[in-house]
């Protein structure tokens, strides 16, 4: 099990490092922007997020096409997604967020999957002053987190032997053992029993989660919502109300993703 400390906003954050920093991650995520989506993205000036992307660009973090967009640079760590469709499918659902967050008083984020990792492409920050910080940016191995265990458990089993079981994921460091990996199906069994995932303090310490898939017009799960609370109210995520609630938001997005053209296998 991996579990890691929480994140947590530093008192005296530097602000226009944390701008380049994000920039970094909506690069990773989306596979590139223009300056005008970077200064909607962080709320600046279109002059300071041009500095900005200029200075990813000089330390190799992006770079820039013929059309003036940015793309992820050489020195970027992780592989950018390659998936064009996250910004529009962050666009559509960031509302929902904030909505379902101020309702249940946590924190919300949208997730999508690559390869046995799940990505926080939004977060809708709780107005609870005990809260879950935003995860935007953040990487986690998906049979850990929540959002990532409702969306592995509507894959075949051959995509999961592949993720989990083959060559390639014994070169990733992703391989499980028999023991694990039969228990892994289990857990898998049980979300798609009950319609969503549980994570229990199985990635970060003191955090704990509840996600359900989003589907596709198609009906195939692109990504996940995700809802985050301090172990303290851990107990509220299974309540008839927090699922609920949950369940109809994944409902109100997906009758707008019928209207939109999104292809998770791009």
């Amino acid at each position: 099990m991996q579990n890691t400390e929480v994140y947590t906003r530093p008192k005296y954050a530097i602000t226009s490092v944390d701008h380049a920093l994000r920039l970094i991650q909506i690069l990773r995520d989306t596979g590139g922007l223009r300056v005008s989506d970077a200064a909607a993205e962080l709320d600046i000036a279109a002059s300071t997020a041009h500095r900005l992307l200029a200075m990813l660009v000089y330390r190799g973090f992006a770079v820039q096409d013929d059309s003036r967009s940015y793309s992820p640079g050489p020195a970027l760590g992780a592989a950018p997604s390659n998936v064009p469709w996250t910004r529009s499918l962050r666009t559509l659902c960031y509302p929902h967020l904030e909505l379902l967050a101020d309702r249940l008083n946590e924190t919300v984020n949208l997730v999508f999957r690559v390869g046995g990792k799940v990505r926080f492409l939004a977060s809708a920050e709780a107005p609870n002053i005990l809260r879950v910080g935003d995860r935007t940016g953040t990487v986690l191995d998906a049979r850990f987190a929540s959002g990532g265990k409702a969306i592995l458990a509507e894959l075949d089993g051959g995509t999961l032997d592949r993720l989990y079981r083959s060559r390639s994921a014994e070169l990733s460091g992703d391989f499980m053992a028999d023991r694990d990996f039969a228990r892994m199906l289990r857990e898998l069994d049980q979300v798609r029993t009950q319609g969503y995932a549980l994570n229990m303090g199985e990635t970060e310490s003191g955090v704990f989660a509840l996600g359900i898939a989003l589907h596709d017009q198609a009906g195939v799960a692109l990504a996940a919502l995700t809802v985050s609370a301090p172990a303290q109210r851990s107990a509220l995520l299974q309540t008839d109300r927090v699922i609920a609630l949950v369940t109809e938001t994944r409902r109100e997005i997906e009758a707008e993703l019928r209207g939109v053209t999104l292809d998770p296998s791009t």
